[in-house]
């Protein structure tokens, strides 16, 4: 058994209950019950190695959640095997809840009335943590998370941020070796998500922890992995390298241009693709081969002030997956 994260050929189907709408409907459905197949997740494999930070990307409805509650136990699989931290997840073995944590930015464990401490307390007697080793973690998670300020403060006074750092800290007090994060940026502003983001980077060197992180905001997935798993409808898309999703899904760059004076739309696109323009702003999508000729070519024939090439923002990348996706599925 491997003590990261091992799943093959995992499936969970639902059986949903459906019925018309209104009254006749509704008695229908007493004598007659209708069902539906929802295929949440089909035949996915993939494996993290111990100490490995990797994001899990997805659009809504895409099975991400569903994967992590199979994977913490919440949910039993239809068909597959999965393996965490060397235990079967579902058989709910006491060993096995002391080596991971969940962590849903849009769920709460605090207790609202009373200060954040409190609940490092519960989580100390749940676990059964010794007193030095309890001491020793949350003095850490305190200097890490700064949170000495926040500590006796009743939970329904602290603002999301200082929330979502206690949350980590509650999640954590235990040191689990591997932590699921669905969403824990969720809802912060700009320099808490990069505090949280800077946490959860420090915590997985010095704990070596196995992360898996699901996030909406590519920035989370720049800052912190190297590789990540898409899926889709259920099924895996991608798993391999971040830099290598890029070359797959977008071989191209983007030119960025101001101009010295106005071009005509003709002119531009004799150099690239015509993403924006907005005198004197003008950006074009540049083929990843083509580039140092194309970037030739602009600086020799247009009127330039200033010039960049850069990659495309992840958002964009993947969004060119999911779009490849959902064109492969209208064509089968």
């Amino acid at each position: 058994m491997t003590e990261g994260i091992r799943v093959e050929q995992l499936s969970k189907f639902f059986r949903v209950h459906e019925r018309e709408a209104g009254f006749r409907g509704a008695v229908q459905s007493l004598f007659r019950r209708q069902y539906r197949l929802v295929k949440a997740i089909e035949d996915i494999s993939f494996h993290i190695e111990p100490g490995e930070i990797v994001g899990f990307l997805g659009p809504n409805g895409a099975g991400k959640t569903t994967t992590m509650k199979v994977l913490t136990g919440l949910l039993y699989p239809t068909s597959g095997t999965v393996e965490v931290a060397g235990h079967v997840p579902f058989k709910h073995e006491t060993s096995f809840k002391r080596k991971f944590s969940l962590v849903m930015g849009q769920k709460s464990q605090l207790i609202w009335d009373l200060p954040p401490m409190e609940t490092f307390l519960v989580n100390q007697a749940v676990y059964e943590i010794p007193d030095e080793e309890f001491r020793q973690t949350l003095d850490g998670l305190i200097e890490l998370l700064e949170l000495e300020p926040v500590l006796r403060k009743p939970v329904r006074q602290l603002s999301l941020g200082e929330r979502m750092k206690c949350e980590l800290a509650a999640s954590l007090i235990h040191r689990p070796q591997i932590l699921f994060l669905d969403e824990p940026t969720i809802g912060l502003d700009v320099n808490m998500q990069e505090s949280i983001r800077r946490f959860i980077k420090e915590y997985n060197e010095k704990y070596k922890a196995t992360i898996l992180l699901t996030s909406h905001y590519m920035a989370d997935v720049v800052a912190l992995c190297k590789r990540v798993i898409i899926i889709n409808r259920g099924q895996i898309l991608y798993d391999g390298e971040l830099d290598a999703l890029v070359e797959r899904f977008a071989p191209y760059k983007v030119a960025n241009l101001v101009l010295k004076h106005p071009v005509s739309s003709e002119e531009l696109s004799m150099h690239g693709e015509i993403l924006s323009s907005e005198y004197p702003r003008v950006s074009l999508r540049v083929p990843r081969e083509e580039v140092s000729s194309r970037s030739a070519g602009i600086l020799a024939m247009l009127p330039i002030v200033d010039f960049t090439i850069e990659d495309p923002s992840m958002e964009d990348v993947i969004s060119r997956a999911f779009e490849r996706d959902s064109d492969a599925a209208a064509l089968s």
